[in-house]
């Protein structure tokens, strides 16, 4: 009798061990699903947004939010503030801020969609980096997922190629900044904590809105009205009309990144990167019940390739 329960117990542990594995999977999709959720409904009060202030003032407006927010979970207990290395989390929060300024700015002036796919160019745009400059030996898989992925966004940004808009350009300049910033963050920034790093992102994030804001006091530029202006707009102080918007925004940065961060602590990178994608639908759907954006068959047909050779190298690069 003594035996056989030495035996049930024994049974029991690689059950228990898998149960909690599948638990802790379920949590990261959980968490990823949820940052994708806030990030897609978030990103479209940015066009709101850019029809009163500029993006320097987004950029500092949302920082300022977002800081205390930070230091309360750091308090918690959540993690530490200083970083372990200050050079390489300063060059990190460098490149994902100059990514979000190109982003940002393409969700001002495009629909979210285009905006998105660009910035989604990312994963593809690792896998060029690590070939051509780490010396990664990859396979026909990946590079049938780099080409289908480039299709994608090219269906869905749609250049014309008589009258070339270098406006399609933003979304993607974000991207290759956003993959240079994940190699940054692989590479150079493993045993560092989540909030320290979001603590200099949102320092630097905070200091080029301060400095695009004193860039057009000293040299003013012709601000468009609405949402065109966004880039070239200074400070406004009239902003009682999109105050929810700016703390929406502040919550969005802290809340959006902690949860990402909290995915990829808890889950197996390529199985929790599969769910970023979800942002793909989250994001332009509401901006069609917000905005009446609509997408044609081609850029659905896109955002499908897109996903899909994200999904690729994501899953073949674990």
């Amino acid at each position: 009798m003594k035996h056989s329960a030495t035996i049930s117990s024994a049974g029991a542990g690689p059950a228990t061990s898998l149960s909690a594995d599948k638990l802790r999977q379920a949590r990261a999709a959980q968490s990823m699903l949820a940052a994708m959720l806030i990030i897609g409904i978030t990103d479209n009060a940015v066009p709101l947004m850019a029809e009163h202030i500029g993006l320097g003032q987004f950029y500092l407006l949302r920082t300022l939010i977002a800081l205390p927010l930070l230091l309360l979970m750091a308090r918690a207990g959540l993690g530490g503030l200083r970083p372990v290395k200050l050079g390489a989390v300063t060059l990190r929060a460098l490149l994902l801020a100059v990514s979000m300024v190109f982003y940002f700015s393409a969700v001002a002036l495009m629909p979210l969609a285009q905006a998105l796919a660009g910035l989604f160019t990312s994963p593809i745009i690792i896998v060029l980096v690590s070939v051509l400059f780490l010396q990664m030996r990859i396979g026909l898989v990946r590079v049938g997922a780099v080409v289908a992925g480039f299709v994608g966004v090219l269906l869905v940004l749609q250049p014309d190629p008589g009258a070339f808009d270098a406006l399609i350009l933003l979304p993607v300049a974000g991207g290759v900044f956003y993959a240079l910033g994940s190699i940054a963050t692989g590479r150079l920034c493993q045993g560092e904590s989540t909030v320290s790093m979001l603590l200099v992102y949102l320092l630097v994030q905070g200091v080029m809105g301060a400095a695009m804001l004193l860039g057009l006091q000293l040299w003013p530029q012709e601000v468009a009205a609405g949402a065109d202006g966004f880039l070239t707009r200074g400070w406004v102080w009239d902003l009682w009309q999109i105050a929810h918007l700016i703390l929406l925004q502040g919550f969005a940065a802290v809340g959006g990144v902690f949860l990402i961060t909290r995915a990829y602590q808890l889950g197996e990178a390529s199985f929790v990167a599969v769910f970023e994608y979800s942002v793909m639908i989250v994001g332009p759907g509401v901006a069609w019940l917000l905005y009446g954006q609509v997408l044609n068959g081609w850029q659905i047909l896109g955002i499908g390739l897109i996903m899909a050779a994200g999904i690729t190298i994501s899953r073949r690069s674990s």
